[in-house]
């Protein structure tokens, strides 16, 4: 399904905890909201990784998508992304094999570079104690594609993985990961829902290094940004209150469930602290239809993306699914 403008709309879910809630609620406020979404007439739903955050529930990816894959029939899912750097080749190739053997045509394989969480969490979650690099990503990215039957073959077989490649992405919030999609001729998803001083530089580089592929003939690039659309401005500001203080609280190095917007407006803010939050806020398009409308245009504008991955983070449940709701009526996407 594609907006007015011909730029698909996509949703980037990372089943947040509320504050008063519970990780199993959260997942199940995801169900709904994908249920809801391939309705609306959105393209694809991701799913991020993330461990030890008390406020994100999402820790398990090919869990989750097989979930929702099971509860829809025409949405695309799949990961953004699954942190290459936490798990062998090996395991990433049979999970996502098997979930485009089971759901054909409908698994997306999104592949990042950073741990996704803490030192101590990643040593963990690898079971090693030697040094956390990016560094052999090339090598562990390439050993992952030819166990889908890419190039030479590997000494073991990833079961269900050869025949079965899901559509794979690369991921990035800086340019390492665009120039690298770019040699290889695969689609790119940038984060400037978080790194919004990139997005511009890692775009352009990904297009300036793109060859041709069998995947792509030409560059296709997604930009995940943060976007909350309410009835009113006013509703708007108020309900993405519990993203700044949650922004704030994880750089401070103390996460947890994603605040009210009444804690988030009685909490008392150094000059510094509101500066953060403020800093971040302007990053993201919030408020009504028409400035949500004119915000989306102009970042797709600037951006030339030619698919737009939108991620809410807000307290109630009920204000995601409206949201997405607006969005989907403000670009039309249920008559495409």
């Amino acid at each position: 399904m594609t907006s007015s403008s011909g730029v698909p709309l996509s949703v980037l879910d990372l089943a947040p905890v509320s504050s008063g809630s519970t990780a199993r609620q959260a997942l199940r406020d995801s169900t709904e909201l994908a249920r809801l979404v391939e309705r609306l007439g959105y393209l694809r739903y991701w799913v991020a990784e993330h461990h030890n955050m008390p406020g994100i529930a999402s820790s398990s990816p090919a869990v989750l998508i097989a979930h929702l894959a099971a509860v829809t029939s025409t949405l695309r899912v799949g990961s953004g992304g699954v942190m290459l750097p936490n798990h062998p080749p090996l395991v990433v190739a049979e999970q996502f094999g098997m979930l485009e053997a089971l759901h054909p045509g409908r698994i997306d394989l999104g592949i990042g570079r950073a741990p996704g969480t803490d030192e101590r969490t990643a040593r963990a979650l690898r079971r090693s104690t030697g040094p956390l690099s990016a560094e052999d990503f090339p090598h562990q990215f390439g050993e992952l594609l030819r166990h889908f039957g890419e190039g030479e073959q590997t000494p073991v077989t990833a079961v269900p993985a050869p025949g079965n490649r899901p559509e794979v992405w690369l991921l990035g919030s800086s340019g390492y990961s665009a120039q690298l999609a770019g040699l290889l001729g695969l689609p790119f998803a940038f984060a400037h829902h978080f790194s919004a001083e990139n997005t511009l530089p890692a775009l352009r580089l990904y297009r300036d290094s793109f060859r041709p592929s069998d995947v792509l003939s030409e560059p296709y690039a997604m930009v995940a940004a943060s976007v909350i659309c309410a009835d009113t401005d006013e509703h708007a500001r108020w309900i993405a209150g519990p993203g700044g203080l949650s922004f704030l609280r994880l750089r401070q190095n103390r996460p947890g469930p994603l605040p009210s917007p009444q804690e988030a407006a009685d909490h008392p803010y150094t000059s510094l602290e509101r500066e953060i939050v403020e800093s971040r806020l302007s990053t993201q398009i919030i408020g009504g239809p028409r400035t949500v409308r004119a915000g989306v245009e102009k970042l797709l504008a600037e951006t030339g993306a030619n698919e737009l991955m939108v991620t809410t983070m807000v307290h109630d449940p009920a204000d995601r699914l409206r949201s997405y709701e607006l969005l989907a009526d403000l670009f039309d996407l249920g008559s495409r």
